[in-house]
């Protein structure tokens, strides 16, 4: 008998977890995975995500091992979200993993579909935060891919946190003349090159997904909020205007450029037009962030000295990571092989953990605190991001 874990029924299925734990909330499930927070009386709660039918597919197995290495690997950084521990249940025959992660209230979809009142302080504290994270991110050769409000979790002292890196990839293994056609992120933060077959694609990918959470912010809603391919890269055109001659060359599809040479000019609305009462800061940053043009996009570090963000900007608090990250594991294809990968993987940190407990921070100086949001109204915790090819216009 199994005496250092026991189990609760959630959503009509076996959820196991540490004795010393009290499950306290169901937060979230989907088609691949369960989420509930846990407590105990002499620690903080946590967040505990249950990873189901991980062999079902190759992808859902390597979705799974690439999301544990990236959070062990960025574990130490504080707007990253924090991985506690790891558990499989039954290693000889297991087709689940626990991910035991940092309890956050809530997301930033979730603050902002809430309505409750934000200053541009609040504004300001979470793009500053998301690039944090985010230099620290690509300091590591590491693409994210996949930044939105719902992958940004906050506690009510406005803390940010980077989440769900199962879509990420490393800079140096895209091939150029390929680099899209798995790209898979959601598409109203999707930026444009993805969409038009740009000869390769980089960082600024990123940016471009903070550019439009930032003007989420701004206007309280998604801003550019496509129904499919097509009409997401005509929406970003209506705004940013017609681009240049030499960004169009800069377009990989032949049938890509065409279809935009083809398009009657449109001159770029002013985001002083589309938000009259945002910090004129504010707006020259977005329109930095939102270039239509990687190579003319603002790079994370010029963002964070951006005037913006004077009041945030602490070269010494920006940190680097110490190492790129190692996606050789990405070319096994053996699914018994991945399965062991997971195995070794799920021990080694345990081990880890459990000789080299990892320290809180003190709390910082944050803007005013964040109106409760009741996270289970939201479904807090997206669980069901399977990911699937998406179709391109080209």
């Amino acid at each position: 008998m199994d005496n250092t874990r026991h189990t609760y029924t959630v959503f009509h299925q076996d959820f196991t977890i540490d004795r010393h734990l009290q499950l306290t909330r169901e937060l979230g499930r989907g088609a691949y995975g369960i989420v509930c927070s846990a407590s105990c009386p002499d620690s903080p709660g946590v967040a505990i995500k249950k990873v189901t039918n991980i062999f079902s597919k190759k992808i859902l197995c390597k979705r799974a091992l690439r999301e544990i290495k990236l959070l062990i690997h960025f574990r130490n950084h504080k707007n990253i979200t924090c991985l506690y521990d790891l558990d499989i249940v039954t290693p000889a025959s297991f087709n689940e993993v626990y991910l035991y992660e940092e309890l956050m209230e809530c997301d930033l979809h979730q603050i902002i579909r809430s309505k409750q009142p934000l200053t541009d302080q609040h504004y300001q504290s979470f793009i500053y935060q998301i690039l944090v994270g985010l230099k620290y991110i690509h300091s590591a050769n590491v693409l994210h891919r996949d930044l939105k409000p719902g992958n940004l979790l906050v506690n009510a002292d406005c803390e940010v946190k980077i989440c769900d890196f199962g879509l990420a990839r490393g800079i140096d293994l895209i091939p150029e003349n390929n680099a899209l056609t798995e790209y898979v992120a959601t598409r109203w933060y999707r930026a444009p090159e993805i969409m038009l077959s740009f000869q390769s694609y980089t960082k600024a990918i990123d940016i471009w997904s903070v550019g439009c959470i930032l003007a989420e912010l701004l206007g309280g809603k998604p801003f550019f909020k496509g129904e499919s391919p097509f009409d997401q890269l005509n929406r970003i055109l209506r705004v940013l205007g017609t681009p240049n001659d030499d960004t169009l060359q800069r377009i990989g599809s032949h049938r890509a450029q065409e279809y935009l040479r083809g398009l009657p000019y449109a001159p770029p609305i002013p985001f002083a037009t589309i938000f009259p009462d945002a910090n004129p800061e504010a707006l020259d940053v977005l329109a930095r962030l939102l270039a239509f043009d990687p190579i003319e996009r603002i790079g994370v570090d010029e963002a964070l000295e951006h005037p913006y963000l004077r009041v945030w900007h602490d070269p010494e608090d920006e940190p680097i990571c110490a190492a790129p990250f190692d996606f050789s594991f990405e070319q096994v294809d053996d699914i018994d092989e991945m399965r062991q990968m997971l195995l070794d993987e799920v021990q080694n940190f345990r081990a880890l953990v459990r000789q080299q407990p990892i320290k809180q921070p003190p709390p910082e100086l944050v803007p005013a605190p964040l109106l409760p949001v009741d996270a289970a109204a939201f479904n807090n915790y997206d669980v069901d991001a399977t990911p699937t090819v998406t179709s391109k216009p080209w």
